[in-house]
């Protein structure tokens, strides 16, 4: 670990990247170039103490989940990822490994779009990180572990997943799951880590079992799906997703298809996000 170089390295990041660019308002009694180290632990989900230690150079190594969070905070480039990551004494996250990151320019969208409900995905649907809006209302579900940070897995294993949607559309959102899910391992063929979820989610659910043998294929692009939320009802949103040229990542908006659904997301937002579970509603969300 290269403690005073990545002291320098998270020090000059910060005070490079403005407040307007991670949707923070730019106060007239601002003095500090860049952001607030305050600024950065909230962003970050860390304490502020330890941001100081970092960039002081007295901290411990961080692991690689903080590192992530840091990429995050910060908005770094790819390039500027990975070299946070060796500076930490780690070896950056692989392309396709579990501790993939949503791509700089993603978490810029996802900041420009402000009010409006959107996440980054993985194309095995990890959901790599959203906006405030989006966890309003779908829950934050930036944290599972192992198979239950793929969308597709927590749908077929957990009722929970599924009780989100109205019975009417939960088996139409099971077969959208999977033929996705089929596209993608044709894509990837002979990915170790597709074949091995598709392997574990054929042992754990009769459901997919039945769904997969039908070989359907299809990419999802654009879909409208009602959400039941536990605070504020039925929301009808329209989701549109956008995908990088490599098809890795994937940018997820969602946008109310009806003047009620309006008037409910506006209520979300008012409610905040103060005693509303983390993960509460576990959405399906391709």
């Amino acid at each position: 670990m290269q403690r005073d170089q990545l002291a320098d390295f998270l020090r000059h990041r910060r005070e490079a990247i403005s407040p307007g660019e991670v949707g923070i308002a730019d106060g007239p009694r601002r003095r500090t170039a860049g952001l607030r180290r305050e600024e950065v632990a909230t962003l970050a989900g860390m304490s502020v103490d330890y941001v100081v230690r970092l960039e002081q150079g007295r901290s411990s190594q961080p692991s690689t989940q903080l590192l992530g969070a840091l990429a995050r905070a910060l908005r770094l480039s790819d390039d500027e990822r990975d070299h946070l990551f060796h500076l930490a004494g780690h070896r950056p996250p692989p392309a396709d490994g579990v501790a993939r990151l949503a791509r700089a320019g993603m978490m810029r969208m996802l900041d420009l779009l402000g009010d409006t409900p959107a996440l980054v995905l993985s194309d095995l649907g990890e959901v790599l990180a959203q906006n405030r809006a989006a966890v309003l209302l779908t829950g934050d579900l930036t944290g599972f572990l192992g198979d239950r940070r793929y969308v597709v897995y927590r749908y077929f294993t957990d009722p929970a997943a599924r009780a989100v949607h109205p019975p009417e559309e939960r088996e139409y959102h099971a077969r959208q799951l999977v033929a996705d899910l089929r596209a993608v391992a044709g894509r990837r063929s002979g990915d170790p880590t597709v074949a091995g979820l598709v392997d574990r989610l054929q042992t754990a659910s009769a459901d997919f079992r039945r769904l997969w043998a039908e070989h359907e294929v299809a990419v999802r692009r654009a879909d409208r799906k009602t959400f039941q939320h536990p605070r504020v009802g039925h929301l009808v949103m329209d989701c549109e997703t956008l995908v990088t040229p490599d098809q890795g990542q994937q940018l997820l908006v969602l946008t109310p298809a009806d003047a009620e659904a309006r008037e409910r997301l506006e209520l979300l937002r008012v409610l905040g996000i103060e005693e509303f579970p983390a993960a509460a509603t576990d959405t399906p969300l391709r």
